[in-house]
């Protein structure tokens, strides 16, 4: 199989990201597997469209556009997916940096035909230049990192993780796009899930396809001081709960509720367990882990049972839309000028494992 043309997309909102938004595209300039083009989704903000299009016009590979959808991040992937020109679209995210062979990895990937979406390994990088004592690795999806509890290596999973993920084009053309209203809006509300929710679709849609993360494709992820605090984190797995009811509305609980029934009965004790040990040991925030593994299961349990009472008397609060996935240099997108107008399965490397959000 030939190499596949791979299309990164990054979705931005905000001005307050810019440095970080300039550091993002040049990691993927740099990449030893070039990427066929750039494009940079800006989500409703006038603003940061021109201030993007002018730094980035006359640049190669590189293509600022307006979301065309409703505001959110699951609809600026739709934009840059519909806009995209390469057989894969990868995705990063706006406040992180790709390793040098990120995109290798993914085309490694997609040399077995049966695979159709690709992830890979997030690294958090903290503020304060360390993790906070508390902060118990197991819930490291909670300022959207890889957790301690996936399988290390090249696992397949149920669902890659959207910050760090790739998908060929056939994979949108089979299933539909993101959903809107399960994923970020800005800075309401850290709810996600969009990703869990279309791979559990994909895998619907197509029995055989395979997804698989491959730790190999690493970026790091700037974790902001704001995000190191226990408001944050209870904030978040509350939001989690809210987005898995609505996932599980959408594909099942049974299939919904899948990997998180094996997080919670197998990696949640074992992280506890690890933390009263550490405890007995006087070693720094070891009780404060275990105790804010506890409290991270009570919340997003308690969010999910409030959005599971709440789905029972409303209309469903999201929708999955077809995705134009033409090769055409995305006529469902409108362009920015400078102005702003504009385990062992077989022999190809991959074993089973667990992955969600």
């Amino acid at each position: 199989m030939k190499d596949p043309g791979i299309s990164v997309v990054i979705c931005v909102y905000t001005e307050d990201r810019w440095e970080d938004i300039l550091a993002a595209v040049s990691s993927v300039r740099a990449q030893s597997y070039p990427a066929l083009e750039t494009l940079l989704v800006v989500d409703h903000n006038a603003a940061l469209l021109e201030r993007l299009a002018r730094a980035y016009e006359g640049a190669a590979g590189v293509r600022v556009l307006a979301n065309a959808g409703p505001r959110g991040l699951s609809a600026g992937r739709n934009t840059g997916v519909a806009a995209s020109r390469g057989e894969v679209i990868a995705f990063l995210d706006d406040d992180a940096v790709a390793e040098r062979d990120w995109l290798r990895r993914f085309a490694e990937g997609y040399a077995d035909p049966r695979v159709w979406a690709v992830g890979g390994r997030t690294v958090p990088v903290w503020a304060s230049g360390r993790r906070p004592a508390w902060f118990p690795e197991e819930f490291d999806w909670v300022v959207g990192c890889t957790y301690r509890g996936l399988p290390p290596g090249r696992v397949r999973v149920r669902n890659v993780l959207g910050g760090n993920a790739s998908f060929r084009r056939t994979a949108f053309e089979a299933a539909g796009g993101f959903a809107t209203g399960i994923g970020r809006d800005g800075d309401r509300r850290p709810l996600g899930c969009e990703e869990t929710e279309l791979c559990i679709r994909l895998g619907r849609a197509r029995p055989d396809a395979v997804l698989i993360v491959d730790d190999r494709a690493v970026i790091h992820h700037r974790v902001p001081a704001a995000r190191e605090h226990f408001a944050y984190f209870r904030a978040r797995t509350y939001a989690e709960g809210l987005s898995k009811a609505l996932v599980a509305r959408s594909v099942g609980a049974a299939k919904g509720l899948e990997s998180e029934r094996r997080y919670t009965t197998r990696v949640l004790p074992a992280g506890v367990a690890r933390g009263l040990r550490d405890a007995l040991l006087a070693r720094p925030g070891g009780a404060a882990r275990a105790g804010a593994i506890v409290a991270g299961v009570l919340t997003a349990a308690s969010g999910y049972l409030m959005g599971t009472a709440r789905a029972r008397h409303a209309e469903p609060a999201f929708s999955v839309a077809p995705v134009s996935t033409g090769s055409s240099g995305g006529d469902e997108a409108e362009e920015a000028t400078w102005n702003g107008q504009g385990r062992p399965v077989s022999s190809r490397g991959w074993r089973r494992g667990q992955g969600d959000e």
